[in-house]
């Protein structure tokens, strides 16, 4: 078992913190562990409802590319089910969720905060999905999520175009609900988890499973059998030089 991700728990609100190196880059290990959080939080009758928050300067940039690079398809093929899975259980996490997004969150790292039911930005953060800008497709069960939270008028710019958006821009766009200042960020983004938490919770159970659920039958359809699609674009050869350039990139400033 491996440490990417803690689990604490205060006064019945349980914080799930991203913590690995590469500024807490999405790799095998993370998303096991995050996916396995989540399934003891929401298992835990103790745990009213769940922060998703991180350590460190950043929030999320997404896959690590310098890990995920090295794979063979037999093993990318393994991370994506893996991945696909980690998104589907945060989903379907049957307690109220909320992202505390204390930096920026790109990628995969904005798709993690989508599957909450309210998203907080910091002031001057950036959210955005540029997976497209990369080469490869936003997985079926991530654009599903993506069509349920982004207002119609904006999702060709956040699907396609592959924007980064912050402050305002971020709340037009529907990624985020609120924008907040830097000073007790994570405190108010507690306040905002208790504030969900102190409904009923039978009824906010239900009411939700409700909301979500044409969306979560649709994931769990066509997310195992398009697996194919995402490894086989990953593994184009115009995609392969562009992750590699993002990578030698990565590592000259490290």
């Amino acid at each position: 078992m491996t440490n990417t991700v803690s689990l604490t728990v205060e006064d019945g609100l349980a914080t799930a913190r991203l913590d690995r190196a590469h500024g807490n880059a999405i790799d095998p290990a993370l998303a096991e562990d995050l996916a396995r959080v989540c399934r003891e939080a929401g298992a835990d009758d103790g745990v009213r409802g769940l922060l998703l928050a991180a350590a460190g300067k950043l929030f999320c940039p997404g896959l690590d590319l310098q890990d995920l690079i090295e794979l063979d398809r037999a093993d990318l093929e393994r991370f994506v089910v893996t991945f696909n899975e980690c998104i589907a259980i945060l989903y379907e996490f049957p307690k109220p969720m909320v992202a505390a997004i204390h930096g920026h969150a790109v990628a995969g790292g904005c798709v993690l905060t989508l599957t909450a039911d309210w998203r907080i930005l910091r002031q001057g953060a950036l959210v955005g999905l540029n997976e497209v800008r990369v080469g490869v497709p936003l997985p079926f069960g991530v654009s599903m999520i993506v069509r349920e939270s982004v207002p119609r008028l904006y999702l060709e710019e956040v699907a396609l175009l592959g924007k980064n958006y912050t402050d305002d821009d971020a709340l037009a766009a529907g990624l985020v609900h609120e924008i907040r200042p830097a000073e007790d960020f994570e405190a108010f983004c507690r306040t905002r988890l208790e504030e969900f938490a102190s409904r009923d919770r039978n009824a906010l159970t239900i009411t939700k499973r409700y909301l979500r659920s044409s969306i979560v039958e649709r994931i769990r359809a066509r997310d195992p059998v398009l697996v194919d699609e995402f490894v086989d674009s990953w593994f184009r050869p115009e995609t392969q030089e562009r992750i590699r350039g993002i990578v030698a990139d990565l590592r000259r400033r490290d």
